[in-house]
């Protein structure tokens, strides 16, 4: 998922092809893809869970890294559209039909986790986290990444559901402080925040933009569309 791509409708693979086929699209989800990519390395060799996979572009690049990679979300649509991806791939990913708030996992059972457009639609993010570092090993890492609040791409999320859009509707956009709060009550260490997508919701703008996106987020969140935050689990049995 990204800053841009349509959640959680039955109609969401069509979406997503045409969000996909974009060129504000593919480059919007090259640049977070990236950024992700980066927070979460290394992955060879190593169990990671991507929840709320959507149609599996991420997981598609973490094993196409190395990575024994597992994806759970909620929608049978995407499932379906996932293991196409991955099987026109030729790469070996589980897909598990399951809810962010309640893990299908035991406990430890990944060594890293990634949760991408997700919080913004659980109703109860803190929980969604809890249960994440849950089936996360002690010492194990999760990335996050959130539409930030404060960017002109949430306002347009914002004004289409004043217009009506259910999705945008019942979404909830979250500043840093708020996301690094959620992460932190889960017991979890922040190690790194970073913002992406500095430019409006327009092609040519993220054209003339993206070169210096990147390097911009590690300056600064404030105005990004897209938060990333990524954390470690404590080896302490404590958490």
């Amino acid at each position: 998922m990204s800053a841009g791509s349509p959640e959680a409708l039955p109609e969401l693979p069509e979406a997503y092809r045409r969000w996909r086929a974009s060129r504000l699209g593919q480059t919007t989800d090259a640049l977070e893809e990236r950024l992700i990519l980066e927070l979460a390395a290394p992955v060879q060799g190593l169990r990671v869970l991507d929840v709320g996979c959507g149609d599996a572009m991420l997981l598609t690049a973490l094993a196409g890294k190395g990575a024994s990679a597992t994806g759970v979300d909620a929608s049978p649509a995407m499932l379906s559209g996932g293991r196409a991806k991955a099987k026109a791939a030729g790469l070996d990913i589980a897909f598990v039909g399951g809810d962010a708030e309640a893990l299908p996992f035991p406990d430890a059972a990944f060594d890293t986790a990634t949760a991408i457009a997700v919080l913004c639609f659980v109703p109860d993010a803190e929980r969604a986290v809890r249960e994440i570092a849950r089936v996360l090993r002690p010492g194990g890492r999760l990335v996050i990444g959130e539409l930030g609040r404060h960017s002109l791409w949430a306002a347009k999320r914002r004004i289409s559901g004043w217009l009506g859009s259910d999705t945008w509707r019942k979404a909830r956009f979250r500043s840093t402080t708020e996301l690094r709060g959620i992460v932190e009550a889960s017991g979890l260490s922040i190690e790194s925040v970073r913002g992406a997508v500095f430019y409006p919701p327009f092609a040519w703008c993220a054209q003339l933009m993206s070169p210096i996106d990147l390097w911009l987020g590690r300056q600064m969140t404030f105005g990004a569309a897209f938060i990333a935050i990524a954390a470690v689990k404590s080896d302490s049995p404590s958490h």
